[in-house]
């Protein structure tokens, strides 16, 4: 399975099941699409259905779903932004106990908004700083 090879590393750090939904979905999408970067993106999008980006990882969701409105309108929609696997449609309840968990300052007068912001944020820094210490 050539999904297996390309796994990139923040599902490597994540549930074997992340990883099968990946591999599934990449390989798919190889066979409809060809090598290249839509493959990726159709792999990641099925993996936003389920899982959602913790800090350098992957983690179960709560409740199946897209994670955000580009997510849900599908592959003809391309002007909507995404939130790196954050789900931002997930509660500010939720949002905020993520936001404790990373320890991001100033989290409890935060809006929903700007919880997704920074938990994207720290998101993208942890995977940097799992990356570098390789």
């Amino acid at each position: 399975m050539p999904g297996r090879e390309d796994l990139p590393s923040t599902l490597l750090r994540s549930p074997r099941k992340a990883q099968d939904t990946w591999v599934a979905a990449h390989d798919s999408a190889l066979e409809t699409y060809g090598p290249g970067r839509r493959a990726a993106q159709t792999a990641f999008a099925a993996v936003k259905h389920s899982f959602e980006k913790v800090g350098d990882h992957w983690e179960p969701k709560e409740r199946r779903g897209p994670s955000d409105e580009q997510a849900s309108g599908g592959a003809g929609q391309r002007t909507k932004s995404t939130h790196g696997g954050v789900d931002a449609r997930a509660a500010k309840s939720h949002l905020y106990q993520r936001a404790r968990e990373l320890g991001i300052r100033g989290r409890s007068r935060m809006s929903k908004s700007e919880l997704v912001e920074a938990l994207e944020k720290a998101s993208r820094r942890e995977t940097a700083r799992a990356r570098q210490n390789k």
